[in-house]
């Protein structure tokens, strides 16, 4: 019987702190346009600060939702552990692999994956124009909830773990942790939105992000590693 493997909170953190070019690149957008509709003058900063935190609390806030629903529909994952668990790690592990093909701009498999979301996705997208421009924190905090669903093949990578993981609320707050990994990157696209396009340029910082994630996918694989 193998050993059970849940994915701890700090890992979570990691991936989306690894994954900061790919947010930049589905997400990044987005938040600097936040930034740049404000008018210029005192206050800015403040009122910058607080549209940036209601959309990324929103996206968050996204990302713990799905995987709590995911995590009431496999309800009777951890009964069937040994065939449903392995399964779902497997995936992981291979959609991480292919998240740090796609980084390290080796291949970019990983946008066939993200095209399974993109039905979904239709029917949100007009919630999410309807709610632009936006001028209000209650806006930006409504579509980073819409934007949440855009198809990211890091997110799902990282729900395949919170589906594994064995309780509801562990596996939300797989997500929430996940979502927090991912601020930094989005907080200074709103701040210092070429500082950060230069970063993403960067082929060595790209392909760094990208083997780390390689590597952590190739170990969420069930295979028979020495000493295992």
């Amino acid at each position: 019987m193998q050993p059970e493997l849940y994915l701890s909170y700090p890992s979570a953190f990691l991936i989306g702190l690894l994954g900061s070019t790919h947010c930049l690149g589905m997400c990044g957008g987005i938040s600097a346009s936040l930034s740049m509709a404000l008018p210029v003058g005192k206050g800015f900063r403040a009122r910058q600060s607080l549209m940036l935190l209601s959309f990324n609390l929103g996206r968050i806030a996204s990302y713990t939702g799905i995987a709590t629903l995911i995590a009431l529909l496999s309800t009777h994952a951890a009964a069937s552990w040994a065939s449903v668990g392995l399964v779902l790690r497997s995936l992981a592990g291979l959609l991480l692999v292919f998240m740090g093909l796609s980084m390290a701009q080796w291949w970019q498999g990983i946008r066939y994956v993200e095209r399974l979301g993109a039905p979904v996705w239709r029917r949100l997208a007009p919630a999410a124009r309807a709610l632009m421009p936006v001028r209000r924190p209650w806006q930006a905090l409504a579509l980073g909830a819409v934007w949440g669903w855009l198809p990211c093949g890091l997110v799902y990578s990282t729900l395949g773990w919170a589906a594994l993981q064995p309780t509801t609320a562990s596996a939300a707050l797989t997500m929430f942790f996940f979502g927090l990994g991912t601020l930094p990157s989005m907080f200074a696209t709103g701040y210092a939105a070429q500082w950060i396009q230069g970063l993403q340029k960067q082929q060595g910082f790209r392909r760094a992000s990208g083997v780390l994630l390689i590597l952590f996918g190739l170990w969420t694989l069930p295979l028979p590693w020495p000493g295992s």
